[in-house]
């Protein structure tokens, strides 16, 4: 009597399946900032209204207060409005547009999505603060031709300040994007809570003192100068947890545990 012995199955050595690299993904991520009618009109008037803030003050300010400076200051008011809608519409679409089964399907792990659409939007707000040099240096020409002072002087300490300020403006729209998911809800609680802190913050007295730390109106404009204090760093990075890290953090983690249907 024999007996037969089964010879193991050999074992086959698949090779993990390597999803698209981080850079590759923001390149996807950036093009998606404009594959949507308003992420093409919010791109396009965040250049045009730059552009004008410097025509007027060509026209309305003083020869002498016509510099490079001057120009550029301005112009980054309007660009910190709109960033925050820009980073709220780039997470929220995925949703809204009933997207993210597809991009969650190609890409399983979702936080390197989320990183991807972070890492867009810091270089969407580093290229606003181009945009703004930009129109000052045009501003700054068309004064020195039109008779203004047209000087460059500038101070070059503001220009990383700058960036922060846009970088801080358009990471904050993407952490209540990722907490509510809904573009409506969050870019209205974008504008109203930090606009009803300010207001119960000048009606009571008690919360003055908290909004100097809370308060993200009071915290960026140091931003806007060529010194910024230890101190008013610090009071900048106690808002921007409040206002940031936390609702960004929750939102991530909403993100990973929602399920898409």
């Amino acid at each position: 009597m024999t007996t037969t012995i089964a010879a193991p199955a050999a074992t086959v050595h698949r090779p993990a399946m390597v999803g698209p690299s981080l850079a590759r993904l923001t390149g996807v991520e950036l093009r998606k900032l404009t594959d949507t009618r308003a992420g093409r009109w919010l791109l396009a008037a965040i250049g045009l209204i730059a552009a004008a803030i410097v025509t007027v003050q060509v026209f309305v300010l003083d020869d002498a207060e016509q510099t490079f400076r001057a120009f550029f200051t301005p112009s980054l008011f309007p660009v910190g409005l709109l960033l925050p809608v820009l980073g709220i519409l780039s997470i929220t679409s995925e949703w809204s547009q009933r997207t993210a089964l597809t991009t969650f399907a190609l890409v399983p792990r979702r936080d390197r999505v989320v990183v991807a659409k972070l890492a867009a939007l810091l270089l969407a707000a580093l290229a606003s603060v181009l945009v703004s040099l930009a129109v000052a240096a045009v501003g700054t020409l068309v004064a020195k031709a039109t008779g203004g002072a047209g000087t460059w002087a500038f101070d070059w300490q503001l220009l990383p300040h700058a960036a922060v300020l846009q970088v801080a403006n358009a990471l904050m729209g993407a952490a209540f994007g990722l907490l509510l998911l809904n573009t409506p809800l969050a870019i209205v609680s974008y504008l109203l809570l930090p606009t009803v802190w300010s207001i119960l913050a000048a009606m009571v007295t008690a919360l003055r003192k908290p909004a100097e730390w809370l308060d993200t109106a009071v915290t960026m404009e140091p931003l806007l100068s060529a010194e910024v204090t230890a101190g008013q760093w610090g009071r900048l990075a106690v808002s921007l947890l409040v206002w940031l890290a936390l609702p960004l953090a929750a939102g991530l983690v909403r993100v990973l545990r929602r399920e898409v249907s």
